[in-house]
């Protein structure tokens, strides 16, 4: 079920899925209400002479002139929008394209006009004049009025949105309250249940205990995208095996290579292979729902990009810099998965390769740091996060990945801050973390 989950919120990600629903609705309607119309009588007297129409001439030429404006505004629609990624490619990285094809106006927008033309030709097709026998669908005609007009103001909002989600904070700003709602999601992980301490789980022992161990190959090449965890947890627990697993969603794997490994007392045949593949989902790009570096990386990539020197935007790198910062605040506080998952009776059935706070910590900041050399307000702002984040922090660990990041951003500001001032004003922040 979960696996189905994944795909369809993948599906919604793409510019056609909403747009043919839009057009198969709009057939619908068309012959729905073409229908209606043929079973019933509209006055038109009293306020109907203003909302139905009187004449064939006078139908034909509203269905015509309202289906051709909207084919052509469909047009100019899908130029703004290609122009639209184009700019945000460039400017701000070819990944972030697939976070303008998540926004829902947009494929509302895309749908709208031709599901409009498209029922306009349905509705100008059944317009019938034949020895004497005229059928004017007047309140089919009436429904694409109302939507000519309705298209009118979404075009007005689909411009504002254009050039408002192009804009570098808006987009900075979307990425992180995406975020946001993952980290959420997915801290703390749900598979199964960990153990009581790990310190005292005997996984050794545990492993030894099998008769077999048989090193599970990757059918193909590609990013892993989606484990579905909850059924890897229950197929592992019917063997009654032990699944050691090597990598994690966003890793990229190549055909062949091992995924993990399978201990199991049993003889392991193709059928029980492939259930185990099934829960693996491996495509040709990264996607974001179970990858949280993938998002930060989002946003470590529009930070490098407003750092290069072709750019020189340190404005836009400390953005991005503020809105990591509120996400690695609320990961200091929360127990990052344990990556021993036991089932229901507290036996050992999976071990996961996890993300750990350091690990968020040097997808954040290793690469802005390192295209920070030569921008002194943007090495301060990285000593400052640190010192905010340590706010928040009460574990042991965390505190020494964060002194290990601080040392890090103190040794690029002696090596590329040129100016005693500054450099004394990175040195004044360092001490409240680095004790020398």
């Amino acid at each position: 079920m979960k696996k189905l989950l994944f795909f369809w919120n993948e599906l919604k990600a793409t510019f056609w899925f909403v747009p043919a629903l839009t057009i198969l609705l709009s057939i619908l309607m068309a012959v729905g209400f073409v229908y209606v119309d043929g079973i019933t009588t509209l006055s038109q007297d009293g306020l109907g002479r203003f909302f139905f129409v009187h004449s064939v001439d006078s139908a034909r030429s509203i269905l015509s002139t309202i289906s051709g404006a909207m084919i052509g505004v469909a047009g100019t629609v899908f130029s703004v929008t290609l122009v639209a990624l184009t700019l945000a490619s460039s400017q701000l990285g070819p990944r972030l394209i697939k976070n303008f094809m998540y926004v829902r106006l947009n494929q509302i927008v895309l749908g709208s006009y031709i599901s409009t033309y498209l029922y306009c030709l349905i509705v100008l097709n059944a317009i019938n004049e034949n020895n004497g026998n005229t059928f004017i669908p007047s309140l089919s005609i009436l429904l694409a009025i109302i939507a000519a007009i309705v298209n009118i103001i979404l075009l007005i909002v689909f411009i504002h949105q254009i050039a408002v989600s192009i804009q570098a904070d808006k987009v900075i700003s979307d990425i992180s309250a995406f975020i946001s709602k993952q980290v959420r999601v997915l801290f703390p992980e749900k598979m199964g249940d960990e153990p009581d301490s790990e310190k005292d789980l005997p996984v050794g022992i545990i492993k030894s205990g099998y008769k077999n161990i048989i090193s599970v190959k990757c059918p193909k090449s590609g990013y892993l995208q989606y484990i579905d965890s909850e059924s890897l947890l229950n197929v592992i627990k019917i063997f009654d095996a032990l699944f050691e697993l090597n990598h994690r969603p966003g890793d990229y794997l190549v055909e062949g290579i091992e995924i993990g490994k399978l201990y199991t007392n049993e003889r392991v045949e193709t059928e029980k292979f492939k259930k185990i593949f099934s829960l693996f989902v491996i495509g040709e790009t990264k996607t974001a729902q179970q990858d949280l570096e993938f998002s930060i990386n989002q946003l470590v990539e529009i930070a490098a990009r407003a750092l290069s020197p072709g750019v020189n935007d340190p404005y836009t790198a400390i953005s991005c810099i503020n809105s990591l910062t509120a996400t690695i605040c609320y990961l200091a506080q929360v127990k990052f998965p344990s990556k021993y998952r036991v089932d229901d009776k507290k036996q050992l059935r999976v071990i996961t390769d996890t993300l750990n706070f350091e690990g968020v910590l040097d997808a954040a900041f290793n690469q802005i740091r390192q295209f920070s050399v030569g921008s002194t307000a943007v090495i301060i702002r990285l000593m400052e996060v640190l010192i905010i984040i340590n706010e928040f922090v009460t574990n042991e660990s965390y505190k020494t990945a964060l002194i290990k990041h601080a040392k890090m951003t103190m040794h690029t500001g002696r090596e590329s801050i040129k100016e005693q001032n500054d450099l004394d004003d990175l040195i004044e922040r360092s001490k409240k973390l680095i004790r020398e």
